[in-house]
């Protein structure tokens, strides 16, 4: 592979079509805490971003290294996603249920949430290792550092419609971007079986 057009253009398409489920997951965030500051939304997308972006190399490290492990992990990753997702999912929903019927001021969005999210979004990208297997390591780390640019800019975009959506859904934010957080995890386990 050469240092070309088609490399960077490639390269642009995988960090768009990866980070779709973190510019999701970070709409739900917005919603969920409407008044977040511009430093904390950086810092979630850039948690975003450093996931999306070292899943593909690690992908790449596992194909050049432990590749037997590595196809036994790829059959598991929709479950894990499911599960991580299913459970932030779920615990919004039952806190936007519950405030409800007792208001209470929405939960801010903590590390270790904020951590298993950025993991449930980007263990799909460990699969792009395969893709990018034909690179050098140089060519690798800059796809990947690409592809973490274009997850921090969408992921940002996503934050700021789910500001804007939040402030007008006010109560019922939890439900949804606790919803939308478990629809992620179906899609990510509906779409791996076809």
């Amino acid at each position: 592979m050469d240092w070309n057009f088609t490399f960077f253009f490639n390269s642009l398409l995988l960090g768009v079509g990866l980070a779709m489920d973190a510019f999701s997951v970070s709409m739900a965030n917005g919603i969920r805490e409407s008044k977040m500051s511009g430093g904390k939304m950086c810092a979630v997308a850039g948690v975003f971003s450093v996931f999306q972006g070292a899943m593909p190399l690690i992908g790449w490290v596992c194909i050049h290294t432990i590749v037997q492990f590595f196809s036994f992990f790829q059959e598991m990753i929709p479950w894990i996603a499911l599960a991580l997702l299913g459970y932030i999912g779920g615990k919004m929903l039952y806190e936007g249920i519950k405030s409800q019927s007792c208001p209470v001021v929405p939960a801010k969005l903590g590390i270790a949430a904020l951590l298993v999210q950025g993991v449930a979004t980007s263990i799909d990208a460990l699969s792009v290792g395969f893709t990018i297997a034909e690179y050098d390591f140089p060519m690798a780390l800059v796809s990947a550092l690409i592809i973490a640019a274009v997850t921090f800019v969408i992921c940002m975009a996503g934050l700021v419609i789910g500001k804007k959506a939040g402030s007008c859904l006010s109560g019922k934010a939890g439900i949804v971007g606790g919803a939308i957080l478990i629809f992620i995890g179906l899609e990510i386990f509906i779409t791996s079986w076809f």
